[in-house]
């Protein structure tokens, strides 16, 4: 199954760059093992349109454009639900066994996601109640990906 992050937005060079790269550097070696490849990032340029709501029309277009295939849909979304870090492996696991050939991780811009993407979502995920910024939901989904990898491999670097 191949793993793609999809964002909307650019994250410049700095650290928080190299904390999210460090982290799919981890998964996509620890990933083949267990039927997990490529944790590659797809990053889509911001909207320039001037209402709100064409822009997250327009994102929410060029996300699904870059969507694999039969791919299952992961949309963090401020109205999705909290899920764990094991729930959220365990899903992705079923996707594995279940034949589904990728699997898209969406991060929406600043606006948030348009209703293209809410309504094509296998999963709308919350990283909780609070609004974060991009820099750090891209960290915060490349570790949870890395721990998926983890969850799914048995090894001890996830701790409950």
């Amino acid at each position: 199954m191949r793993i793609v992050l999809l964002t909307i937005g650019r994250l410049k060079a700095g650290p928080e760059r190299e904390l999210a790269a460090r982290y799919l550097e981890r998964a996509a070696k620890a990933g083949p093992a267990i039927g997990l490849a490529g944790f590659e990032v797809i990053e889509i340029a911001e909207s320039r349109a001037a209402r709100a709501e064409a822009r997250k029309d327009e994102e929410a277009a060029a996300l699904i454009a870059a969507l694999p295939a039969g791919a299952a849909l992961i949309a963090l979304d401020e109205r999705g639900r909290t899920v764990s870090s094991e729930a959220l492996s365990e899903r992705v696991g079923q996707w594995r066994d279940g034949g589904r050939p990728a699997l898209g991780f969406a991060i929406g811009g600043p606006d948030g996601h348009g209703e293209a993407i809410r309504r094509q979502a296998d999963l709308l995920v919350a990283f909780g109640a609070m609004t974060w910024p991009h820099q750090l939901v891209r960290i915060m989904a490349a570790e949870q990906l890395y721990r998926t990898v983890t969850l799914l491999s048995g090894h001890p670097y996830h701790r409950a």
